[in-house]
């Protein structure tokens, strides 16, 4: 549900030109971010540490196997530098996608973005938006760091080798921070809007709130597809494997269900489902 009033946007809008936007970590996820902003028509300005990779940004160069990113590439106006303070002082709206890994005991290591927090030391009047995945508690405690600044949480739920199919047909966008922070959320919104081929399906709630939201989803998709594995070796033990689909298509068409994530074959594995869960494990 969301906290924004839909009717009243377009007049926030009129009232708004489009902030310029910034992008720590301009790696898989943040340079694809970045692409779909600028062609919403938003100033963009992206940041990395890796000089030769930044270099290559500003000459519409990239080395990705993602569809689409090279040309959007050399048809941005993006601009790249190895200076986070730079993105911040140019931009409105600052969101950042640096790696957060996972540690031995399933936590995930927020160190990256306690760095991106300290170049916010004396800023005020900015919006600063955490897109990589966090523990529960981390980004209250980046607000309560950076006075004057909003601190939003939006995560995005992507596969990768399909990054900018699944930011313009985004089924939710997850959005967590301050209840009284409307015209944040406005902005936020919009841009989701621009970018987006599909209808947004915006849920805000609180930071933590939003944190465990998002590895909670995941967990649950884990738990669809080892669902779909055990009902196919029940199957195949009672001799019926050629009705393996047909069985998973049923209870899939029940709507309490859903087929998404409902098919047998792999377990699941991949950069976040895995993390997620223990991630989850460690907060709970």
């Amino acid at each position: 549900m969301s906290l924004v009033d839909l009717d009243a946007l377009d007049n926030f809008v009129d009232r708004n030109p489009k902030p310029n936007i910034g992008v720590i970590g301009a790696g898989r996820l943040g340079i694809c971010f970045a692409l779909l902003a600028d062609r919403a028509g938003y100033n963009v300005m992206v940041s990395d540490i890796r000089e030769s990779y930044v270099e290559k940004l500003n000459n519409g160069e990239i080395s990705t196997n993602e569809p689409l990113v090279a040309g959007f590439l050399r048809d941005s106006n993006i601009k790249a530098t190895t200076s986070n303070r730079e993105v911040i002082e140019q931009s409105h709206i600052i969101y950042t996608f640096v790696s957060t890994p996972s540690t031995s005991d399933g936590n995930y290591d927020v160190r990256a973005v306690d760095s991106v927090v300290k170049d916010f030391e004396g800023v005020v009047d900015k919006i600063f938006v955490v897109g990589c995945t966090t523990n529960p508690g981390d980004c209250e405690r980046f607000q309560k760091k950076l006075d004057g600044v909003k601190v939003f949480y939006n995560p995005e739920f992507i596969a990768q080798g399909s990054i900018i199919n699944g930011l313009q047909y985004a089924d939710m966008v997850l959005c967590g921070g301050d209840y009284q922070a409307h015209d944040e959320y406005d902005l936020i919104l919009r841009l989701y809007q621009d970018i987006q081929m599909t209808k947004v399906n915006f849920h805000s709630m609180s930071l933590t709130s939003a944190e465990l939201t998002k590895i909670a989803l995941n967990c649950y998709l884990t738990m669809k597809i080892s669902y779909a594995n055990q009902v196919g070796e029940v199957l195949t033990k009672f001799g019926t494997e050629e009705e393996i689909d047909s069985v998973l298509d049923a209870i899939g068409a029940d709507s309490r269900v859903g087929s998404k994530y409902l098919g047998y074959g792999y377990g699941f594995g991949g950069p976040c489902l895995p993390r997620d869960n223990r991630a989850f494990a460690h907060a709970a």
